[in-house]
């Protein structure tokens, strides 16, 4: 069984900047649509942003302007760059791999992001 896996997760100041990744060895990311979620503590998992394997890029409106996901399918990785953080995107940051014209749904373990006032 294959899972994804995220790094580059920790505590920050507002305002500040952090940069994630996912990896996963075992499935072709060219193949998948792939995004970031976030569950904040008493929340439902959102998404956050979100790249397909055809291009399209979608993000949460909360976040537009701040973060930019990005794809490289020849590493088989996944980024998220999120720039001047806020308290509310305080967080635990999932990696997803969605096959979508099969079974294949991989989720990663989660990274934490904290945000400090």
């Amino acid at each position: 069984q294959v899972q994804p896996v995220e790094s580059g997760g920790g505590l920050v100041q507002a305002g500040g900047s952090l940069s994630l990744s996912c990896s996963a060895s075992g499935i072709v990311f060219s193949l998948y649509d792939l995004g970031w979620y976030r569950q904040a503590p008493g929340k439902q998992r959102e998404l956050v942003a979100a790249k397909t394997n055809g291009g399209t890029t979608n993000y949460a409106d909360s976040v537009k302007g701040r973060f930019t996901i990005s794809r490289n399918n020849a590493k088989n990785m996944l980024y998220l760059q999120m720039n001047s953080l806020r308290p509310e995107d305080t967080g635990v940051y999932y990696c997803n791999a969605k096959y979508s014209l099969g079974a294949g749904d991989y989720w990663g373990q989660g990274t934490q992001v904290t945000v400090s006032s």
